[in-house]
């Protein structure tokens, strides 16, 4: 793929695909709004784990079922975003994961949404964390490059970092090595 002409709209996509919006996922900026999200988001989990433990063996409320599934995937979410790199896919889901908590929950309670709020301190923490957390989730989003410049430059990662063939061994030296040693430890030179 070669870069864009003056004529040509650039996607994003071609060799000018490390620009500077797009170039480094260690930049200062990202990583803040990162540990943000990944802060926000184990929060969340955490706050619904809370919530859910107790409360497991109700089987006429499912909420609690819902939540340790939602806080599982929120913390699965949470891992991908400090070890994977920058997937915009990714970054979508962790935003429309919170986002779903926080639907959620006025979905249940409808117009009672604030008096339920107000008198659960959990709930306040864990709405509120939702909020950054979409909000970060969402900035992480507009910064990261799209799918097919970080896919190209993990396939241009992989083949500089390929060897030739027979390159995996160590280069022969012809100094002696200890198991070239005599086993009494004496030298005869």
């Amino acid at each position: 793929m070669s870069g864009s002409t003056a004529g040509e709209p650039n996607d994003g996509a071609g060799t000018d695909s490390s620009s500077r919006e797009y170039r480094d996922r260690d930049a200062l900026r990202k990583r803040v709004f990162r540990g943000v999200a990944v802060q926000t988001a184990a929060l969340s989990a955490a706050v619904h784990l809370l919530w859910a433990w107790p409360r497991l063996g109700d089987p006429a409320d499912p909420r609690p079922y819902v939540f340790l599934l939602g806080g599982a995937f929120t913390v699965a979410v949470a891992v991908a975003t400090l070890r994977a790199p920058e997937y915009r896919r990714l970054y979508a889901l962790g935003a429309g994961t919170l986002a779903a908590f926080l639907l959620g929950y006025v979905g249940w309670y409808g117009a009672a949404t604030p008096a339920a709020l107000a008198s659960d301190p959990l709930a306040i923490v864990a709405k509120g964390a939702e909020l950054v957390g979409v909000g970060a989730f969402l900035v992480l989003y507009r910064l990261a490059p799209p799918t097919g410049v970080v896919l190209e430059r993990r396939q241009e990662s992989t083949t500089e970092g390929d060897n030739p063939p027979g390159d995996d061994e160590p280069a022969a030296s012809n100094e002696p090595t200890a198991s070239d040693e005599p086993a009494n430890g004496r030298s005869d030179s």
